[in-house]
């Protein structure tokens, strides 16, 4: 076989890979629903999954960024506690207005990441002991504001956040109560994923850069669009589009556009790929984990009121473990132990298998301590075989 044969089988597998995960996805989702008789495909269900995972994924994306500098941030479900206990103190016993609430506390949240930052880069701390004793730390002040208590109803305003729906518009489809709106989305993204694959294989060729074959963007683009649809469909036959799904999209564009195409987004892979190389070559990379931890800060917070605004209210165990899915979801979706891999498209599918999976067991009646053990043992398989992988090809 000629090395250009060799090369294009090298390239054409390599792009399999990125399609592994969602293909995992798509089973596990297949299995959780023969195994809870369909119950997962309801309506309901798929609503409840997207507003309960949203925090996850919000997470999940800011923790993106700290494991490509290969490491991670373990304080972030105490910050999401500490900023939803916060914003409910705010609203509830100040009557403070809910637009100025949310924006002082995600000040807060990059207060606490600038804390955070200061002592990973300034102080040269390793970030792991940072964000453990901070993990401590947030969790006991969050005990302290809320003095062991739930606080709460919080208002409508302020529910519509995590809880809310898009503009609605309803009308009847034989006999079926559908909700239009959730259905053109499903239509416009569809199209907007069609032209977007189009438009980078044109640029791909343009510029001589080797393309996989044709087969292959068009099996990822159908199975995106039929799961995108049917989430939409879902939705459209329940209430609607949540507005929590909005949040994340605008999330999802925003930072794949800065991994991808900034500086400061390469940066980062930099960093973690080779910290003294960056730093040879002229990358601040101080600066660089000050402002990922920063960031992750920020990210926390936007968490933190997302959950507070779906739950009600904010009580001193929320966010619990949260550090743990998000850090679950980044591995899962493919970011590597070492630091300099991963996407943000990666992240956000680990983090939806750590929700079926969450739900799935949910419905068909596992307890609490079986769901840890199923999770723990997906996150020791996927880091396991982006391990073996990497050895395997070095």
């Amino acid at each position: 076989m000629s090395n250009t044969s060799l090369e294009q089988k090298k390239f054409a597998m390599s792009n399999l890979k990125q399609y592994g995960m969602m293909i995992a996805l798509f089973l596990i989702y297949i299995i959780f629903l023969v195994l809870s008789d369909g119950k997962n495909a309801a309506p309901m269900n798929i609503n409840n999954l997207v507003m309960q995972n949203s925090y996850v994924v919000i997470l999940s994306i800011g923790m993106l960024l700290c494991c490509l500098t290969a490491n991670v941030d373990l304080s972030v479900g105490s910050v999401v506690a500490f900023c939803g206990a916060a914003a409910a103190i705010m609203v509830v016993d100040y009557h403070i207005s809910i637009p100025t609430t949310f924006a002082v506390v995600l000040v807060m949240g990059v207060l606490v990441g600038m804390w955070q930052g200061f002592f990973i880069a300034v102080l040269k701390v390793p970030p792991f002991i940072v964000t453990l004793a901070n993990m401590l730390v947030f969790r006991g002040l969050t005990m302290v504001i809320l003095n062991g208590q739930t606080k709460g109803p919080l208002p409508q305003g302020f529910t519509q956040v995590g809880a809310g729906y898009m503009p609605q518009i309803f009308t009847q489809i034989g006999g079926t109560k559908v909700e239009l709106l959730a259905i053109v989305a499903g239509i416009f993204v569809s199209a907007v994923f069609v032209l977007l694959e189009m438009r980078s294989r044109k640029n791909k060729i343009k510029h001589s850069f080797a393309v996989p074959p044709i087969w292959q963007p068009i099996i990822k683009l159908a199975v995106i669009i039929a799961v995108l649809n049917f989430i939409t469909i879902k939705l459209a036959l329940y209430m609607g589009l949540p507005l929590v799904l909005l949040i994340m999209l605008i999330l999802i564009l925003i930072y794949s556009f800065i991994t991808n195409n900034t500086v400061a987004g390469r940066q980062v892979y930099a960093v973690g790929g080779n910290v003294n190389a960056a730093r040879l070559s002229g990358i601040n990379t101080d600066k660089v984990m000050f402002w990922v931890y920063t960031n992750m800060g920020f990210l926390s917070a936007l968490a933190g009121i997302v959950l507070a605004a779906r739950n009600a209210s904010a009580t001193p165990k929320a966010g619990d473990s949260f550090e743990l899915d998000a850090i679950a979801a980044c591995y899962i979706g493919g970011a590597a132990v070492q630091g300099g891999s991963g996407t943000i498209s990666g992240a956000v599918i680990g983090a939806l298998v750590m929700g079926i999976l969450n739900n799935g067991m949910s419905l068909i009646g596992w307890s609490v301590d079986i769901q840890r053990v199923v999770k723990g043992l997906v996150l020791l398989a996927a880091v396991t075989v982006d391990l073996y992988n990497k050895r395997k090809n070095s």
